[in-house]
C-alpha cells in the first residue's frame, strides 16, 4: 500500500497507535492460554526430569518410587518405562550424542540406560552400574566428552569407561544438592550445599575455585546458555539469585516474586529469561534483566512444583509436581501454536511493537500486568509487602535518631550475601 509519510497528513497518529496498542494489549490476556496438556503416567512424585540432547519431542522424567519414564512430547504419551532403583530417582541426564542417559538413586548407584528401547525379547537391563559408597543427590553431563558429574557427600568426575571416581572434590563437609556443568567454559562446574554454600569448580585444576555463603540454602543452579560467566541460584528465602562468577560479592540481579522456597530453575535456549518452580504450587517465568516476573503459572490441582524445564525449541515449558503429573505450558502465554499465514505474522509484530511502544502508559500497565493468583499466594503476597514495609520503616527510625553514619545504608543485593571465600 502506497504511504505519503508527511506527519502533517496524519495529525492523529500517536492517538490512533495508542488505541491500537491498548486493544493488542487486551486481546493478548483474552487470547492467554498457557496450559497445554497434562502427562500423567507416574505413581509417585515426579522427582527430576531431563531434556534429550537431539531431539525435542523427546523428554524423560524420574518420579519418587525409582521408576523413569521417557516421553514423546508430540503424541504426548509415555513410550518406555523402566524400574531403574530402589527408592528415589535423585536425578537424571542425558549424554551430549542422545544414545544414552544416567540416572542416580537413592540406593547408592548410578545406572547408565540406552536410550532406545530394547529389542523384542531384550531384557531392560542398564549398560552400566556404579555402586557408590553415599548415596547420590544429583547428577550432570559433560556437555562435550564422555564425563559425568555426581554430588552426594561430595563432588566426583568420573569418565565414562571407568569404575571409580577421576577425581573427587571437596570444601567443607556436608551434602552437596545439585551439581552443573557449564554450556559454554564446559570444564567449570558449580554446586549447591547445604550449609548455604554455592561453590565453584575447575575441572582442569581439580580443586575448588571459589565459593559464596548466602544467609539460607541454595536448592539448585542453573548456567546462562549464552553468557559463559552467569548462572541463576534459586534459594530457600523465595528469591532468586543471579550472579556473575567473576564478582561474587554481590548478584546481579535478585529475583523476588514466589511466595515459598524456590526448588528448581532452567534457562530458556536464548539466555534472555528463565523459569523458576516453587513450593508455593506456581511457576514464575523471570526476564535475566528484572527483579519480578512476567508470567505466573498454576492450576488449581498442580501441588508443589519440585523440577521444571524449558524445551530446546524456547517454545514450551515442563514442569513436574508432587502430585505426580507432568504438565506442558506455552511459554509465551497468548502465543498462536501452528503455522501463521504471513499476514497474521506482520499483525503480530505490529502489535509486538505497538505494546512495547506504549508498555510504560499506566492504563497498558495495568492491564498488562495483572494476573489471577489462587488466594493463598494473594494473601502471602499482601502479608510479605506489609513486613518488608515494617522493616523499612523501622530502619528509617533507628537512622533518624541515631548517630549519623552508625546505620549504614545495606543495598538489597548485599543484603542476602554472608561472605565469598576464595
Amino acid at each position: 500500500v502506497p504511504r505519503n509519510y508527511d506527519p502533517v497528513l496524519h495529525p492523529f497518529e500517536v492517538a490512533r497507535e495508542y488505541t491500537r496498542a491498548l486493544n493488542a494489549t487486551k486481546l493478548e490476556r483474552v487470547f492467554a492460554k498457557p496450559f497445554l496438556s497434562s502427562l500423567d503416567g507416574h505413581r509417585d512424585g515426579v522427582n527430576c526430569m531431563a531434556k534429550h540432547p537431539k531431539s525435542l519431542s523427546t523428554v524423560l522424567s524420574g518420579a519418587c518410587d525409582g521408576e523413569v519414564k521417557i516421553w514423546n512430547l508430540t503424541k504426548r504419551q509415555c513410550i518406555r518405562t523402566i524400574q531403574a532403583h530402589e527408592g528415589f530417582v535423585r536425578g537424571m541426564c542425558a549424554r551430549f550424542c542422545g544414545t544414552s542417559f544416567f540416572t542416580v538413586g537413592d540406593d547408592k548407584t548410578v545406572k547408565q540406560w540406552k536410550m532406545e528401547s530394547p529389542e523384542y525379547g531384550e531384557e531392560e537391563e542398564p549398560i552400566h552400574t556404579i555402586l557408590g559408597k553415599t548415596v547420590y543427590t544429583g547428577i550432570d553431563h559433560h556437555w562435550k566428552e564422555p564425563v559425568f558429574a555426581t554430588c552426594g557427600h561430595q563432588v566426583d568426575i568420573w569418565d565414562e569407561q571407568r569404575t571409580s571416581p577421576k577425581c573427587s572434590l571437596t570444601w567443607g563437609f556436608d551434602s552437596i544438592s545439585s551439581v552443573k556443568f557449564n554450556p559454554i567454559e564446559t570444564y567449570l562446574l558449580g554446586s549447591c550445599a547445604s550449609d548455604r554454600n554455592i561453590v565453584l569448580y575447575d575441572m582442569r585444576k581439580s580443586t575448588p575455585l571459589k565459593k559464596v555463603i548466602l544467609n539460607m540454602r541454595t536448592n539448585t543452579l542453573c548456567w546462562n546458555p549464552m553468557e559463559a560467566f552467569i548462572f541463576t541460584a534459586a534459594n530457600e528465602d523465595y528469591n532468586l539469585y543471579t550472579f556473575d562468577m567473576r564478582f561474587l560479592e554481590s548478584p546481579v540481579m535478585v529475583h523476588m516474586d514466589h511466595v515459598s522456597a524456590v526448588l528448581d530453575v532452567d534457562y530458556s535456549p536464548t539466555g534472555k529469561e528463565f523459569v523458576s518452580a516453587s513450593f508455593d504450587k506456581s511457576i514464575r517465568i523471570f526476564p535475566v534483566d528484572k527483579g519480578h516476573s512476567r508470567e505466573v503459572y498454576h492450576t488449581k490441582r498442580m501441588q508443589h512444583v519440585i523440577t521444571v524445564k524449558w524445551t530446546s525449541d524456547n517454545k514450551y515449558i515442563l514442569c513436574g509436581s508432587d502430585e505426580m503429573n507432568i504438565r506442558l505450558w506455552k511459554a509465551n502465554a497468548s502465543e498462536k501454536l501452528g503455522v501463521l499465514a504471513p499476514r497474521e505474522k506482520a499483525a503480530m509484530n505490529y502489535n509486538q511493537k505497538l505494546k512495547e511502544k506504549f508498555q510504560f502508559h499506566p492504563q497498558i500497565r495495568r492491564i498488562a500486568q495483572h494476573r489471577h493468583l489462587p488466594k493463598s499466594i494473594y494473601c502471602q503476597i499482601k502479608e510479605q509487602r506489609i513486613m518488608r514495609e515494617a522493616r523499612r520503616r523501622k530502619e528509617l527510625n533507628r537512622r533518624k535518631h541515631s548517630k549519623p553514619g552508625s546505620v549504614p545504608f545495606v543495598p538489597e543485593r548485599k543484603k542476602h550475601i554472608v561472605a565469598v571465600v576464595k
